[in-house]
């Protein structure tokens, strides 16, 4: 005897409260293994794949992609056999598994036991589907599996069902109208009374459309949801809660250029420029400790923190995330590049897990990507501080007392004023510049 467990849309951790579904991966009616992904969804955070915990077929799926779900809400429903074994009874139990590589949760989902002899209707999207069995002993639980089966003309009572305890899936349907295409013959049709003549319709005249009124404008809206929900979220929390500051200075790159080109020509692993850019960071941020913090503002406290985690923003199609590199203040040049290639790489493939999108320190923001000089960045909350690099170009420079060219950039910081004064900001700027113009100056204060 089948049952119907019904899966639910897991806790997704990290205060993420909803998800939208991105892609379904099966099909009513197809069979499902434990730990299957069944759905992508996009939470504010991260796009992931949501596995499910039960083995068998699958009889309904809820809601549409491109909709939104909350946590708890149900997604499908799977038609399981009776345990006969150990690992029958793991799939009855469910794996525990709640997302790939986010942790397990012990409770298993709610169980709904159906009754064939009682016919009892499995939701379909939200509606309720015909009785789960077709008159005699026809195994089908799929209402999808009996539209298709009736579409095609075929008569289900001529198949063996490859499911648990003879059931017919739709693997079997499609099979045998294959088997029967692949015979040069067609797809046995139900009889059935004549199709009716089809009626003329009558002649419509077109009517040109009223013109739109000359003041209304064409408009499009787009929902503000996912990540760029969270994004607009952050940012007017940010705005409306951090009285923040920025300043600036450029800055001639030309030795750290240099300094970069020599350590890639070793013919080790390349340095970024980003990684060199993180390591600047991070020294900084040891001399200006006030800048890697948060406020409490219930407790009306500082908050300085030891560790910096440091967050970098990305630009994907999906939209701008920021992931954070752990522990970049014990990362040497090296493990940076590598750790910001490998995020990146994540990010554009909406791979990212919110734990690599949360719990960052202070954030280092390279907009010279986009071919522009300056910026005044929103502070990404609840940081205190974001460092902002330009693009690096070629200018008049007075080097050595003489007018050159060289590579110069802009850098900038927003800062949180009230863990700070310009004289701190000014400080932790003046360094980032000194070490990029002489990178030596690093050296000298490690």
């Amino acid at each position: 005897m089948a049952q119907v467990l019904e899966f639910r849309l897991p806790d997704l951790g990290e205060g993420l409260t909803e998800a939208e579904i991105v892609r379904w991966l099966v099909e009513v009616g197809d069979v499902v293994a434990v730990d299957q992904p069944v759905v992508e969804v996009e939470t504010a955070k991260a796009m992931v794949d949501v596995p499910c915990p039960y083995a068998g077929v699958v009889t309904a799926r809820f809601g549409d992609e491109g909709s939104e779900l909350p946590v708890g809400s149900p997604l499908i429903t799977v038609a399981v056999g009776a345990p006969a074994s150990d690992a029958d009874a793991q799939s009855e139990e469910g794996s525990g598994n709640v997302l790939v590589g986010y942790g397990t949760s012990q409770a298993p989902a709610r169980r709904r036991r159906v009754r064939r002899e009682q016919q009892v209707p499995v939701p379909v999207n939200g509606r309720s589907a015909p009785p789960e069995v077709v008159e005699g002993p026809v195994p089908v639980i799929s209402p999808l599996v009996r539209r298709l089966a009736r579409e095609n003309g075929l008569d289900l009572r001529e198949l063996t069902g490859s499911g648990p305890e003879g059931l017919i899936l739709r693997a079997d349907v499609e099979y045998a109208l294959r088997a029967a295409a692949s015979q040069g013959r067609p797809a046995p049709v139900q009889a059935m009374a004549p199709a009716p003549a089809p009626i003329q319709a009558p002649a419509v005249v077109p009517q040109t459309p009223a013109a739109a009124p000359a003041s209304t404008p064409a408009e499009t809206r787009v929902p503000l949801k996912g990540i760029r929900g969270a994004v607009a979220d952050k940012l007017s929390r940010s705005r409306s809660e951090i009285p923040d500051a920025t300043c600036w200075v450029d800055a001639d790159a030309t030795e750290l250029m240099r300094a970069r080109a020599a350590m890639n020509a070793t013919g080790g692993p390349k340095i970024s420029l980003l990684a060199l850019l993180a390591r600047l960071c991070t020294a900084a941020l040891a001399r200006f400790p006030e800048l890697n913090s948060t406020v409490d503002t219930a407790a009306r406290e500082i908050v300085r923190l030891d560790a910096v985690h440091l967050g970098f923003a990305a630009q994907t199609e999906r939209g701008l995330v920021v992931p954070v590199v752990k522990d970049a203040h014990a990362r040497d040049a090296e493990s940076l590049s590598a750790e910001f290639a490998r995020l990146t790489e994540a990010a554009r493939t909406g791979t990212l897990t919110p734990a690599e999108l949360t719990g960052g320190t202070f954030t280092l923001n390279n907009y010279g990507v986009f071919g522009v000089d300056g910026s005044t960045p929103i502070i990404n909350h609840p940081e205190a501080a974001m460092l902002g690099v330009g693009r690096i170009i070629p200018k008049p420079w007075v080097h050595e007392g003489e007018l050159a060219v060289r590579q110069v950039v802009q850098l900038s910081l927003t800062f949180d004023h009230r863990v700070c004064d310009g004289g701190t900001a000014g400080g932790f700027l003046r360094y980032v510049a000194d070490c990029v113009e002489q990178p030596a100056v690093l050296l000298r204060t490690l």
